[in-house]
């Protein structure tokens, strides 16, 4: 893996992806970027980040830029970092079989359409960053309820809604051949269609 933007999104997804057992090769954030081919040693290199705001100069890795990481021969490449930054113009040097979208809008249109063209598996932002706007649901629920969840209790039903919302896109992906971020508008636009249908426009 390759991860652009070290902040929440970024770090954290790379941790529970270490802990997966994925291998990260490369992080750059605001400050810079750090590359090892043999795979960087997350747990320092979060308690480095943490203590110098920035993964650039973490000891045993070789300094690299967000251009760099975007061609790097990886599995999968996150971009977490802000919007625009895979383009129609560096589109082309992604090796990644699987772009998974951290942050909001990293890739443009016309980069999704290079990307798909090339059979570049996108997890598209309205899908891979989900979980955040899911936790704050499951905040709502329990103080309507005023009875609340164990942490443990939070990530499974998170963990739960998250693979049932990828399976629902995935299984549409394939009904209509189309990409995954297509097929995430469609479930949506079909779940507010069958609310409206069942509650009407002022329910």
């Amino acid at each position: 893996m390759a991860v652009q933007g070290f902040g929440n999104v970024g770090s954290i997804g790379a941790e529970l992806m270490h802990e997966q057992g994925a291998r990260i090769l490369a992080a750059t954030d605001w400050k810079g970027g750090v590359y090892n081919p043999k795979g960087l040693d997350m747990p320092k290199l979060l308690a480095w980040a943490r203590e110098h705001k920035s993964v650039a100069g973490f000891p045993g890795s070789e300094p690299l830029t967000n251009e760099q990481l975007f061609a790097l021969d990886v599995d999968i490449l996150v971009p977490a970092a802000l919007e625009n930054q895979i383009t129609k113009d560096n589109a082309g040097a992604i090796k990644a079989k699987m772009v998974i979208e951290g942050a909001n809008g990293p890739t443009t249109p016309e980069a999704h359409d290079a990307l798909h063209a090339r059979g570049v598996f996108v997890v598209p932002d309205i899908l891979a960053n989900a979980g955040g706007v899911t936790t704050s649901y499951f905040e709502w629920v329990q103080d309507r309820h005023g009875y609340f969840w164990s942490e443990r209790e939070v990530n499974e039903r998170l963990e739960a809604k998250m693979c049932q919302a990828f399976d629902a896109v995935l299984a549409t992906a394939k009904q209509y051949d189309v990409d995954m971020r297509t097929a995430a508008y469609i479930v949506a636009i079909n779940r507010v269609a069958t609310v409206t249908r069942m509650r009407g426009m002022y329910a």
